[in-house]
């Protein structure tokens, strides 16, 4: 018989080689309710806190938790110390024998969601996507709001209402109003949309009444994960004036299993589009030393048929600017706040982030191997992917975000 390969022997260019080591949360079979720290290698899971256990490592007590939030507490040099102390683990043969007993085939574990989410804010960040929504709904004004270009606009979601990727979601109910109705009524959304999205994971937190300035953004955020933001919109077209999403949103939203660190996607800075507008000192980055921007490579399938390539690279306000402008009031930071990019979309049709732009509110049906769509049928599984640019030529993959349509009670 040939000798079967070690778990830690992966493939060279594989986007979940020893340069990536995204963090997740996971539980056997054999103990469902022991929730551990893992770090992903091609496709195995290294119980994070058994290997520093064994290996008798002061980050042990970071490790050997049921879900990330210490080590998100504990700060930018523990994160890179255990990174450090990771790799090592993975790649030097003195600790094989030690390691190896300790990985667990992906497909034989559950993961759940990494993190307790302390609060959510979604922004709304991609100059593509606002432009399109507003050529949708305001075709004879100007696409995009007075304010747009000069703040990242954002909205406070429903932190109790993330959910991790593979968990179903359930069709929301609530008013609606078209211009046909004499009155709103009440029942499920008829417009269940997407949107590919990008979310970023706050480690550290922040004094009550302290802005946090872009130059802090890698103190403070560990790393991102992909992030499908469901929205019925439907109910969110009646809700939402004045004052903004509600029900239309906080009914679900999906992440990813896994969290990259940002350290893992350095190679993946790049510097964001052109500003047209002078910004004010707290969001003008143009003399920050690090680009602020990713360039993170996403698709979005329905039902395993390729809908959207949406490029992260074209996002106008940058992740930095979006944690200046919701600390710039003296907001707090606190571990495991959670906020997203807002829909990515770029300039080409097959980048829209939404199939509210993707059918354009339903008057371009997307032809799908099961039927058009205009908006989300029960029983549609979406699933995001996406990856980075790595060091020398590898790609850093991003995991997926997936969640399956069913109806409602």
């Amino acid at each position: 018989m040939p000798e079967q390969s070690s778990p830690l022997d992966v493939a060279e260019g594989d986007p979940f080689g020893p340069h990536n080591l995204p963090y997740g949360v996971f539980s056997t079979p054999e103990r469902p309710g022991d929730h551990r720290v893992g770090v992903r290698l091609g496709r195995h899971v290294l119980d994070a806190g058994a290997a520093a256990h064994a290996l008798g490592s002061p980050y042990a007590r970071l490790l050997a938790q049921p879900d990330l939030m210490p080590l998100l507490a504990a700060g930018r040099t523990a994160w890179s110390d255990v990174r450090r102390a990771l790799t090592a683990w993975v790649t030097v043969p003195a600790h094989r024998e030690t390691v190896e007993p300790l990985m667990h085939p992906l497909d034989s574990v559950t993961l759940h969601l990494p993190y307790r989410v302390a609060d959510y804010v979604d922004f709304y960040a991609s100059e593509h996507h606002a432009s399109n929504v507003g050529r949708i709904f305001r075709p004879d004004g100007e696409p995009l709001t007075p304010n747009w270009k000069h703040l990242p606009i954002g909205y406070h979601g429903r932190a109790g209402t993330v959910v991790v990727s593979g968990t179903d979601v359930v069709r929301p109910s609530g008013q609606r109003r078209t211009p046909a109705d004499p009155a709103p009524v009440f029942g499920p959304s008829v417009k269940l949309d997407i949107e590919a999205e990008v979310g970023f994971v706050v480690g550290t937190g922040s004094r009550q009444g302290r802005a946090v300035p872009l130059a802090d953004f890698r103190d403070h955020v560990f790393g991102l994960s992909l992030l499908n933001d469901w929205s019925a919109r439907d109910i969110q077209a009646w809700e939402y004036v004045p004052l903004g999403p509600f029900l239309g949103k906080s009914f679900a939203t999906s992440v990813s299993a896994w969290v990259t660190p940002l350290e893992a996607l350095d190679a993946a800075r790049t510097a964001p589009p052109t500003r047209d507008v002078p910004l004010l000192p707290y969001l003008d980055d143009a003399a920050e030393d690090e680009p602020g921007g990713y360039d993170l490579r996403i698709s979005v399938a329905i039902n395993g048929r390729v809908v959207a390539e949406p490029p992260f690279s074209t996002m106008y306000w940058t992740a930095a600017q979006q944690l200046a402008q919701m600390t710039v009031n003296g907001a707090s930071l606190r571990t495991g706040d959670l906020y997203a990019s807002g829909t990515v979309s770029g300039p080409e049709p097959a980048q829209r982030g939404s199939l509210l732009e993707l059918t354009w509110n339903g008057r371009d049906p997307l032809e799908l191997p099961d039927g058009p769509r205009t908006f989300l049928e029960d029983g549609d599984t979406v699933t995001i992917t996406a990856w980075a640019p790595g060091p020398h030529g590898v790609r850093v993959g991003l995991g997926e975000v997936t969640g399956t349509v069913v109806a409602g009670g």
